[in-house]
């Protein structure tokens, strides 16, 4: 039976994000951005579960990246495609360019599939950070209607994010081998800043969030180098 709590946890990531899906296309941003944290949650359980009860299985990492191709690579993906349809530059064909970011995260997650220099740490963005960056822009709508309706700020967004989820920019895990403060200094302060901007701001904080996630991965592998 334990087997197949990691792959029950998958499925519900996969669930949520589909749920998700449908409300996005009914133009429930907000809504829809509720579903990825619940993904995200799901997404993080199934891998602890399948490390916790050592269950891990060819078909449950095959599965993960399939749930994590429809939350965090297309549910993005057709955000960005309802926020380019109301944009301020009108055309039937613009919104679809919003499907730049489900095609990178196809990118990304093949690439993670092989690539064994991630098994700890990232190279290029991860989907479920990328995702929560584009979910939070309609919230930042909300209140800054003529920056978000800009169709030139959403294109650069696209192009710009689907770039790095393909680039080789190394960013790192907030999965931990140790507790100790002098291993992971700059994750704790990324921690701690981000709880402090989440709590004031709440969904309008993570693009600050991403800025504090790219800055400090950079800062982490710069200390790592220079100690090796």
């Amino acid at each position: 039976m334990k087997k197949h709590i990691p792959n029950a946890l998958t499925c519900a990531n996969l669930a949520a994000g589909c749920v998700g899906i449908v409300l996005a296309f009914r133009g429930e941003l907000q809504a829809s951005a509720y579903c990825v944290l619940i993904s995200g949650i799901f997404d993080f359980f199934d891998g602890f579960a399948a490390r916790l009860l050592r269950v891990k299985s060819a078909i449950g990492k095959e599965l993960d990246s399939l749930a994590d191709m429809v939350s965090f690579g297309f549910l993005p993906g057709v955000v960005m495609f309802k926020l380019l349809g109301t944009s301020d530059f009108t055309s039937p064909l613009l919104p679809y360019f919003g499907f730049l970011i489900t095609i990178f995260s196809a990118l990304r997650l093949a690439k993670f599939n092989i690539d064994e220099r991630q098994t700890e740490d990232f190279i290029g963005l991860n989907t479920p950070m990328n995702t929560l960056f584009i979910v939070s822009l309609p919230f930042i709508a909300a209140d800054y209607p003529h920056l978000i309706g800009s169709t030139l700020l959403l294109l650069s967004i696209a192009v710009v994010c689907s770039l790095l989820l393909v680039s080789e920019l190394r960013i790192f895990s907030l999965k931990m081998g140790s507790v100790s403060w002098k291993d992971n200094k700059f994750k704790y302060i990324f921690l701690l800043l981000s709880a402090v901007l989440l709590a004031v701001l709440q969904f309008a904080a993570v693009p600050f969030v991403l800025v504090l996630y790219l800055a400090f991965s950079l800062l982490h592998f710069r200390k790592k180098k220079r100690l090796a």
